[in-house]
């Protein structure tokens, strides 16, 4: 278990403050960013990360894109494509689940 950085984990300060409150509870990238167990700090308030795991982005369901504070898939699949530079949604792209609660 180690301190992770919160802005490698959530790369946006809209996405911190949606976590600070509440809205935000995992966040889906590329790449795995923490350990199970792992802690990150945001103004004062620690958060655990409490789920790691490999998916693809055709497993998503609209609650996923919830929990990452939008408002359905779609949405999720709309700020990713403006996000990311010629991003494009493909089923079969691997992707990492990061959960974490508020402690």
């Amino acid at each position: 278990m180690s301190e992770r950085d919160p802005g490698e984990l959530l790369p946006s300060e809209r996405m911190q403050t949606q976590a600070l409150e509440g809205e935000v509870t995992q966040i889906h990238r590329g790449h795995q960013y923490a350990d199970e167990g792992d802690t990150f700090t945001i103004d004062g308030t620690t958060f655990e990360v409490t789920a790691v795991r490999e998916r693809t982005l055709g497993e998503l369901t609209d609650e996923d894109a919830r929990a990452e504070g939008m408002d359905d898939l779609e949405g999720y699949r709309r700020m990713l494509e403006r996000a990311h530079e010629n991003f494009e949604w493909d089923d079969d792209s691997d992707v990492v689940l990061h959960r974490f609660e508020r402690q």
